[in-house]
């Protein structure tokens, strides 16, 4: 029976095919899987409880008018749903609202008449990609820092989709190429596959889009036009923390895309596992594929850098000076180029050249603003230093007491003075995991509540830090 049920559902296809938009049919009827017909009733199997709170919503009235005339009338249609969790073959079955598909006697909604929305249906050709033309491979220079992260998104602009680097997560500090990164992707893809629909959009941006969609009662058109691209380039994930309806609809676009197998690339400040506030199952499928850290910029790369942009900008600054920077500026590309934009002013403004002293009075000024960022590097050796430690004991796997405090206090520190996710602090003090560190962190925040004296001790460690 179920190759016959596998047929008449073909059947019910075309028709709906020649009902419903065909970027409508791809992401809501494709995917229906047909399992069964016995005793005048037929189950269909659907990827998760919204797509069938979704079909119920919006298209049960082209399932009653179709599936009665293929199966026959007095057909009951029957969903079998995937879960996350749940039964132990997770799926649950649920029948349609009245339990028999029948043709109604009010003419269906005409769906083909879908009101004007911002998410209008376009040619991939005619789609804005939102993409920055300046940001591109080409600009985007290579080093320890961002290797890995580069070499995986020019392995997917060749092949998107087809690679195992799906979704894409890239995460790091504010400033070292996340952006430019997701860009330099989109720009390859439209280069070398027109065909593509591609859409670089910030998390932010997403968040107006789907609220101002609900409050125009355009979310159908909103989730039909996200779920329509080849190609989803979202950045700065994290802004949508504690935002639950809007995870919930990135959460259903994301499911579906990727089972259609389309691109998705991902930016965020955090890895996965230090997103706190993002729903656990979305939390889970951001892991699916590659995840990258783009780290601040290695000096090697910075030099790099500094010469691409004072050789674009005509500057002539000596070896000396060029160093300096170099040298002090570590943070971000940003600071990077804001140093120099200073210089250039400095320079043209008072009609001298860039000088030593010149720098210096620059970088100074940009530190004093952005408050240079210690490194987990200098914090461990500081705090085994008070200890009178080595630092080698920090990385043995020793439970001596005078040891664990010092890795803790590391740890907290760490936490506190840099932007260092979990992870990589876990990774430099001891080759710890996530979890370590935020007990770790918990327990000297609780120490230094109860016990004055330890208190007193991490505070000490923080003033030798700042000096």
């Amino acid at each position: 029976m179920g190759s016959d049920c596998q047929l008449l559902w073909s059947r019910c296809l075309s028709i709906i095919k020649d009902i419903v938009p065909e970027a409508a049919y791809k992401t809501w009827f494709l995917p229906i899987v047909p399992l069964s017909y016995e005793d005048h009733k037929v189950t269909i199997q659907v990827p998760s409880p919204f797509f069938y709170e979704y079909l119920e919503a919006n298209y049960v009235s082209v399932l009653k008018m179709t599936i009665p005339r293929v199966f026959g009338e007095g057909t009951i249609l029957n969903y079998r749903v995937m879960v996350d969790q749940g039964s132990s073959n997770g799926t649950v079955d649920y029948p349609t609202e009245n339990g028999v598909a029948a043709p109604q006697r009010n003419t269906p909604l005409d769906v083909n008449k879908v009101p004007f929305t911002p998410f209008s249906q376009v040619a991939p050709q005619d789609l804005d990609s939102q993409l920055n033309r300046k940001y591109t491979f080409e600009t985007f220079f290579e080093g320890v820092s961002n290797k890995l992260a580069r070499t995986a998104g020019e392995a997917i602009a060749n092949d998107p989709g087809k690679t195992t680097f799906n979704p894409l997560f890239v995460y790091g500090p504010s400033g070292v190429g996340k952006t430019h990164l997701c860009h330099a992707i989109g720009i390859r893809i439209r280069e070398l596959h027109p065909e593509k629909r591609v859409l670089y959009v910030s998390a932010n941006r997403f968040r107006i889009q789907y609220t101002d969609a609900v409050r125009k009662n355009t979310s159908n058109d909103f989730l039909n036009f996200y779920q329509s691209l080849d190609v989803l380039i979202l950045d700065d994930i994290h802004e949508l923390v504690g935002l639950v309806k809007t995870q919930q609809a990135f959460f259903h676009i994301f499911n579906n895309l990727h089972q259609l197998g389309k691109q998705l690339v991902l930016t965020s400040d955090k890895a996965p596992v230090d997103m706190q506030g993002m729903e656990e199952r979305l939390i889970t499928r951001l892991k699916w594929g590659l995840t990258a850290e783009l780290g601040r910029p290695d000096p090697e790369l910075r030099r790099k850098i500094l010469r691409n942009k004072i050789a674009h900008e005509g500057l002539v600054i000596n070896d000396d000076v060029f160093n300096y920077i170099a040298d002090n500026v570590t943070d971000n590309v940003r600071d990077l180029e804001g140093v120099l934009v200073s210089l250039m002013a400095h320079s043209l403004i008072n009609n001298k050249s860039i000088d030593m002293a010149m720098a210096q009075r620059v970088i100074a000024q940009t530190v004093r603003i952005e408050e240079k960022q210690l490194s987990i590097e200098k914090i461990q050796e500081t705090v085994c230093h008070y200890f009178n430690l080595e630092e080698a004991l920090i990385q043995t796997p020793s439970r001596k007491r005078e040891i664990v405090q010092a890795r803790q206090i590391t740890m907290y520190l760490a936490k506190k003075y840099t932007e260092s996710s979990f992870s990589h602090i876990g990774k430099i003090v001891g080759g710890k995991d996530h979890a370590t560190v935020l007990h770790a962190c918990k327990t000297v925040k609780d120490q230094m509540e109860i016990n004055k004296t330890f208190r007193s001790t991490v505070e000490t460690i923080e003033g030798c830090l700042k000096n």
